[in-house]
């Protein structure tokens, strides 16, 4: 049992201060002032900003090897201990466009980790089924149709380890669709070409997000709307976003804040350097390249993102929290165990100074070094 005591946090956007927050069997139990019971370890925060742990949709690699290059349990556990030491307690590991040799290897490894995880919470599978118009980083030669007979095998074979796809709707059949609806798979609308009405037609058929808003899609055009337009302008439809001010500029990050606020969630589509395979990425500056010279991943944490959004897109502090934890809990349909500091949801937490510097890392009540970045 855990006692954190003399800290504070947002509560529905207001800050609550000076609270002791009781953590027991991995849950938040109770939130107290004065005396703290009998029989907790207690920890004092000094007056430090209590947060959910960070959820990360999008991610393919963190602390060492890509995922994609080395699927193996070895990665998993390495992404999983060097996430949450900055701060991402709940990840979805991601996987691009690929052979299905390589998707099979990694679902593989995925079953044989689940036991053991910490934050590992499944896979987003980022294609194959998308619209070659729209690859970026993609490899082309592989991107194809999907057909329903090899979606029933690869999700029976996934066995619950899939928990998200990227899919190109528009060129998609509506049994394809209905079918990885049906078995709870979130769906999210990417590297696609759809337009206004297309876009609109997926998400009213339940294709519930949008992969790396503006990035991989049409550019708005005030004759021609078409997928960003569709995804402001519907009234459920959610979106990530990457807030390291290279793939997508801060004005406009702010600007879709405005539009959408709690649809819009933070990813950081990170890489690492990979020098074999068909994704290969070499770090530039502050963000990560192909051999070709395109646009990869990124190079940020969530919670640079996080600061990213307080500093550079003028959003308020606990909305830019909120984007990089309940909404992302939200857009997987598991808010009523992540994302939010309340009694009974998951002690999953993050103490961080007045400069949004991590500080200390709980998952499940359970203190984890930290890597300060």
């Amino acid at each position: 049992m855990l006692a954190i005591r003399n800290c504070k946090f947002f509560k529905n956007s207001q800050l609550v201060i000076d609270q002791t927050v009781l953590i027991d069997s991995g849950k938040i139990q109770a939130f107290i002032t004065g005396d703290i019971p009998t029989g907790y370890a207690i920890i004092d925060a000094k007056g430090q900003l209590l947060t959910p742990g960070f959820l990360e949709l999008q991610i393919y690699g963190s602390g060492g090897n890509l995922f994609s290059a080395y699927p193996t349990v070895d990665t998993l556990k390495q992404m999983d201990a060097d996430l949450i030491s900055k701060g991402t307690t709940g990840f979805l590991a991601c996987l691009a466009t690929n052979t299905m040799e390589v998707f099979y290897e990694a679902i593989t490894a995925a079953k044989a980790y689940r036991k053991e995880a910490k934050g590992f919470l499944g896979l987003h599978l980022e294609g194959p089924f998308l619209n070659p118009k729209r690859r970026g980083a993609h490899v082309e030669a592989l991107i194809c149709k999907a057909s329903l007979e090899e979606v029933k095998k690869l999700i029976a074979f996934a066995d619950g380890t899939v928990k998200m796809m990227t899919i190109a709707a528009e060129l998609q059949d509506d049994e394809v669709i209905q079918y990885l609806l049906d078995q709870g798979i979130i769906l999210s609308l990417g590297h696609s070409d759809a337009t206004f009405e297309q876009a609109t037609a997926a998400y009213n058929k339940g294709i519930s997000t949008t992969t790396h808003l503006f990035n991989a899609m049409p550019s708005i055009h005030h004759r021609a709307p078409n997928l960003p337009m569709a995804v402001f302008n519907h009234p459920t439809a959610m979106a990530s976003i990457i807030a390291d001010g290279q793939h997508v500029n801060f004005e406009v990050i702010k600007m879709s804040y405005q539009l959408m606020k709690e649809r819009l969630f933070l990813i950081t589509d990170a890489v690492t350097e990979c020098q074999i395979g068909p994704y290969q990425h070499r770090l530039n500056g502050d963000k990560f390249i192909t051999p070709d010279g395109t646009l990869s991943g990124s190079n940020i944490t969530l919670l640079d993102a996080v600061r990213n959004c307080v500093n550079h897109c003028a959003i308020p502090l606990s909305s830019a929290l909120a984007m990089a934890s309940l909404h992302p809990a939200k857009a997987i349909k598991k808010d009523d165990h992540y994302g939010s500091i309340e009694v009974g949801k998951a002690a999953d937490l993050l103490l961080l100074n007045d400069e949004l510097i991590l500080q200390k890392a709980f998952l499940a009540g359970v203190e984890y070094l930290i890597t300060n970045n």
